[in-house]
């Protein structure tokens, strides 16, 4: 068993779906409390029940998001923003991932001490860009913004992420609460986003069903989507898929948690390779669902089985689909078939 554990971590990674506020260390959020007289239960126990998924809780998107309700409570000082992101770049490494894409909500990020968000992009680009060339990886930035914020906040973080494109900040994304909130409002600010030269990725196709993928892909253009596990519902919609080649941002372990696949054995994962559909195997909350990058290619391997050869072609699919420019994603697919021998 440990052999084949490090075989999975041996594998050099391509994460394109990995949320920095669902990634910060538990010692260091105790850490983070007691230095600021966070008032949350720091003995491990209680405090990891509030931000990791327990066994004993529902699967259900609600129970999932009520993490994100604590974690908010920790950014408290550009030095806490700082660290986290570096400890999340540094996680990453030392799972093998050789090129990161991690999104962050700007608003989640400045909204305990009311930071400018600004200012917050910029302590988040600063700290990637360290600490990529300190661990020896890749790290794009793309910004996050939530379905159940308003359009006015949504602008704004489109409006900066924009103006720092050349620090690092490359996509825009759509996430949160898709069963209770639509997507149209975001339509315009994609559109403009899109245009100013940012990539796009929609979490869709998660917790409400297939129709919601078409939507990302008519209307947003996404060439990505976040989950999208539920675009097996409907056979025009994969076709649909499968003709434009849109990248699936799969998170195995995230999916059961949340209740968007009601057990590992009804994962569709499989069926939409057999369909066609361009699959990746990401991490989407490491820290809140106890999980590596390389749990979740072990996960598909042995509990869905994937070939050894297909993770290998999924892996590079991730690198085809980054958000690097050109030239960058060309060397980094160049050292990855290397690398794996394919």
């Amino acid at each position: 068993m440990d052999d084949q554990k490090d075989f999975y971590k041996s594998l050099p990674k391509v994460d394109l779906h990995r949320h920095l506020e669902g990634s910060l260390r538990l010692k260091t959020m105790q850490e983070i409390a007691r230095a600021h007289g966070i008032s949350v239960p720091i003995s491990t126990g209680p405090l990891s029940s509030l931000v990791r998924v327990q066994s004993s809780e529902p699967t259900t998107y609600q129970n999932f998001l009520t993490k994100f309700n604590t974690l908010r409570m920790f950014y408290r000082s550009p030095e806490v923003i700082h660290r986290v992101t570096r400890e999340a770049i540094e996680d990453a490494a030392n799972d093998n991932v050789r090129h990161l894409e991690l999104r962050f909500a700007p608003v989640a990020l400045s909204r305990a001490e009311r930071f400018p968000m600004g200012q917050v992009m910029d302590w988040v680009c600063e700290s990637a860009s360290k600490g990529a060339r300190e661990f020896g990886l890749r790290v794009v930035l793309i910004a996050s913004v939530n379905r159940n914020e308003s359009v006015e906040l949504a602008e704004q973080v489109a409006w900066l992420a924009a103006a720092r494109m050349g620090k690092g900040i490359l996509g825009l994304d759509l996430a949160g609460n898709e069963a209770e909130y639509p997507a149209a409002p975001f339509l315009g600010i994609f559109k403009e986003a899109q245009q100013s030269g940012l990539k796009e990725t929609v979490h869709a196709g998660e917790w409400a069903g297939a129709a919601n993928v078409r939507e990302a892909m008519e209307n947003f253009n996404a060439g990505r989507i976040g989950h999208g596990v539920r675009v097996m519902e409907d056979p025009a919609i994969v076709a649909m898929a499968r003709e434009r080649g849109t990248v699936f941002e799969v998170c195995v372990t995230s999916n059961i948690q949340t209740g968007a696949v009601r057990s590992m054995q009804e994962h569709p994962v499989m069926n939409m390779m057999k369909a066609g559909l361009n699959v990746t195997l990401c991490s989407d909350d490491p820290s809140i669902s106890q999980i590596a990058l390389s749990g979740e290619y072990q996960r598909a391997c042995e509990d869905l089985g994937m070939e050894h050869k297909a993770l290998k072609e999924r892996i590079l699919a991730a690198a085809r689909a980054s958000f690097l420019p050109k030239a960058e994603c060309d060397i980094l697919v160049e050292q990855l078939v290397k690398e794996l021998s394919i």
